[in-house]
């Protein structure tokens, strides 16, 4: 299949992932870390479309959740309420206890609704919690970064946690570690996993950890999460592990960016090359609000020039058509740019289209899943009615 030719059908600016490499990735989680004793839970949150929720669920991946409209969007893509998990942060205690409701799988990561969660449920409904874990943290970089961090219980306030659960019976059924790909390495995982599996033994009836998610797919600013040696240290970890009650403990993962980043890319059209002083120039028919993570996180993603790859190498400031500087990319050396050619940008499935806006009213852009031979649209572009649908003037009588 040829892109171009979806293109030509769909236009640009236009986000097309890739369902194979996406089961690839799965396959590849599966495949290294403990079989068995091992479930994955896709962090939606990266990539919420329905029709990826659905590919998901054909893999058996179970769904992590952040808000009571992603539970609901798996519910309606087929999910099981015991399939989804529901990581709110700093959240209202009414929508823990509507989670609660709908029967998924609640983490609490602030003393203050674990005490409301307590007061409420008892031992009526389990729960997991989820920790900072700070503890593990020795580059002072890092460290600051986790510090500052609003995530997860402190490690060093277990104590606290543990006089919770007793004194309103609380039944802890997981511990959570709040991981980040911002300071995510091999090191940090395992002594994490030593402080979960300590912490485990404290608890009567802990079934499993989770480690969210924060794995690497490959080495760019960060370290590349090294799935196999991982997988071997944490089988070691699991045969040594042993609860007074004989409780054997599963693990858990909730994988976002290792699954979609790299199936996704964003491609564009170049609409205007142009140069200021000694800096060319070539904007595209896109921005951030499209694709916000170069500008929020100086995330690098590769350009690639579809429309003439063998072409003379040039330098470009790659950027988009908002009214704020609007980078996707400095000083970067590309094969001859020219208006109208196609430009990919990659590794962009993952936090791309599900942090775009209509930023200067222009709307979000076409999604495609490719699929073998198979292209699907798997949501059309916006229009001039979808800007404006919800905009009402409603007197409010008070």
């Amino acid at each position: 299949m040829k892109i171009v030719d979806v293109l030509n059908q769909v236009g640009t600016p236009c986000y097309v992932y890739d369902a194979e490499l996406i089961r690839n990735r799965y396959e590849k989680l599966q495949s290294h870390l403990p079989q068995g004793r091992s479930r994955f839970f896709f962090a939606m949150k990266s990539l919420s479309n329905l029709a990826i929720l659905r590919l998901m669920r054909e893999l058996k991946a179970g769904l992590d959740t952040v808000s009571l409209f992603e539970i609901q969007m798996g519910l309606q893509a087929g999910f099981e309420p015991s399939d989804i998990i529901f990581t709110p942060n700093v959240v209202h205690f009414s929508e823990i206890e509507a989670a609660v409701e709908l029967g998924v799988g609640v983490n609490i990561e602030n003393l203050n609704n674990l005490e409301k969660f307590g007061k409420k449920f008892g031992n009526d409904y389990p729960v997991c919690i989820r920790f900072n874990p700070n503890i593990a943290i020795e580059d002072q970089s890092s460290k600051k970064w986790y510090e500052e961090s609003k995530f997860g219980i402190p490690y060093k306030k277990l104590g606290l946690i543990l006089d919770l659960v007793q004194r309103y019976n609380i039944h802890v059924e997981g511990l959570h570690i709040h991981s980040s790909h911002v300071i995510m390495n091999h090191d940090i995982l395992i002594k994490s996993a030593e402080l979960m599996f300590q912490a485990a033994l404290k608890f009567d009836d802990v079934r499993y950890v989770d480690f969210g998610g924060g794995l690497n797919p490959k080495p760019r600013k960060q370290e590349a999460t090294d799935i196999v040696t991982i997988g071997k240290v944490l089988t070691t970890m699991l045969e040594n592990y042993q609860h007074p009650s004989g409780e054997e403990l599963q693990l858990r993962f909730e994988p976002g960016r290792f699954l979609v980043g790299e199936a996704g890319t964003l491609y564009v059209e170049a609409t205007v090359l142009k140069k200021n002083g000694n800096v060319q120039f070539a904007g595209v028919d896109s921005g951030f609000n499209h694709l916000i993570r170069p500008m929020f996180y100086d995330s690098h993603h590769k350009i690639e020039n579809m429309s003439n790859p063998e072409g003379r190498i040039e330098e470009y400031t790659v950027v988009g058509n908002l009214c704020e500087v609007d980078n996707f990319a400095k000083s970067r050396h590309i094969p001859t740019i020219r208006e109208g050619d196609i430009l990919a940008i990659h590794d962009a499935g993952a936090y791309g289209f599900s942090m775009s806006s209509q930023y200067n009213s222009r709307p979000r852009p076409t999604e495609v899943l490719l699929d073998g031979l198979e292209a699907f649209v798997i949501r059309e572009r916006e229009n001039f009615d979808d800007m404006v649908r919800n905009q009402v003037y409603r007197k409010i009588n008070v």
